[in-house]
């Protein structure tokens, strides 16, 4: 049974941060708004699966005092096929209130920025990141999302050594957070002359995208320099410095862009990169210090982890962190962007770990 006490102070805190969001001096309070507009969407969610679940207590009560009053045998015998059939439901919608009751990451609703990197393997880890670029782009795509390139560095033959780009839309951040981590690829590569397969890899690090509220940049703290594109945006992008490299000088993070003909637009979306990083670094601090059970591979994607292989021979990708019937899926499919099966079971995993430890 779930503690309705609980219920009730989730649904004092929804009224509170609606009245909240209403009051002038917060309304013109960004960082202020900002907050409580998540915090609003997420309890609003959850403020709905309450009223579905106590409209079936109050149905089965009901059903039950008609019961014990008698009267009518017909409209008794009816309201005991009611009452067997509601009791029936009740236990999936009881246990779905308890998922959305598990204290959700605040940074789920956030856009995302993607950064897929080459790893080992050369020429064909390139192309694999490329492979990767298009699969997110595709589920983006299926998701109703917008998918932004911020930058890109292209590989000799194709694909990227290195692509940047953000992912915009409802829980982007909350979904693609799942994919942070090591990829790999097993493949005869097209220049593979013998036929044998190679093994390559390129990670996948998924940040939320961080807001100017979030993180202040001083802006002495930034080393800018500027130079020439040597991207394949053609000969316009290549006759002025357009090409912006940031430093920040007391974490040493350095974000490149060089995808816009405009300097204004290749720094802004520098800034856009080194603010989000700087955001996640604040975050995976706090993280560390809440809980080192946080960590888990399923939870938060640990970047140092091979997560997920792609067996081009065998048809199959195999996602490490999932077991029995989850584990393996059509590699057609997921390289056409179906990742949804994927990360739906990631997803579940780590809310039924959640709620074991509630």
């Amino acid at each position: 049974m779930i503690d309705r006490d609980k219920l009730e102070q989730i649904k004092a805190r929804f009224r509170e941060v609606t009245d909240l969001m209403s009051r002038p001096e917060i309304a013109t309070d960004p960082t202020q708004m900002a907050a409580l507009g998540r915090e609003h969407t997420g309890l609003k969610d959850v403020v709905e699966a309450i009223g579905r679940y106590e409209a079936l207590l109050q149905e089965r009560e009901d059903l039950r005092e008609l019961i014990r009053e008698g009267g009518d045998p017909e409209l008794v015998r009816m309201a005991r096929t009611e009452l067997e059939d509601l009791e029936a439901r009740l236990p999936d919608v009881e246990e779905a209130l308890r998922f959305k009751l598990i204290p959700k990451d605040p940074e789920d609703a956030r856009d995302a920025i993607v950064e897929i990197r080459a790893g080992t393997g050369g020429d064909e880890a390139a192309l694999f990141a490329g492979d990767l670029f298009r699969m997110y782009t595709r589920f983006a795509e299926s998701q109703g999302w917008n998918v932004e390139v911020i930058d890109t560095s292209p590989g000799p033959v194709g694909g990227f050594k290195e692509v940047v780009f953000a992912v915009k839309g409802p829980d982007a951040f909350g979904t693609m957070k799942y994919e942070s981590g090591v990829h790999r690829v097993q493949r005869v590569p097209a220049t593979e002359s013998g036929g044998r397969i190679h093994t390559s890899a390129a990670t996948v690090a998924v940040l939320p995208e961080a807001e100017d509220v979030d993180v202040q940049i001083n802006p002495n703290d930034l080393k800018i320099d500027v130079y020439r594109s040597s991207g394949p945006g053609g000969q316009s992008v290549n006759t002025t410095d357009s090409a912006v490299r940031i430093t920040h000088m007391p974490t040493g993070l350095v974000v490149t862009c060089q995808d816009e003909k405009s300097q204004h637009k290749n720094k802004e979306k520098a800034l856009r990169v080194l603010r989000s990083r700087l955001y996640e670094m604040e975050r995976a601090r706090r993280e560390a210090e809440r809980s080192e059970a946080r960590r888990s591979m399923v939870s938060t994607g640990d970047r140092s982890a091979k997560i997920r292989t792609y067996n081009w021979p065998q048809g199959r990708v195999t996602d490490h962190r999932l077991e029995g019937e989850h584990k393996n899926h059509p590699l057609e499919r997921v390289i056409d962007g179906d990742l949804a099966p994927i990360i739906e079971a990631l997803r579940t995993a780590d809310y039924a770990d959640r709620l074991a430890r509630m």
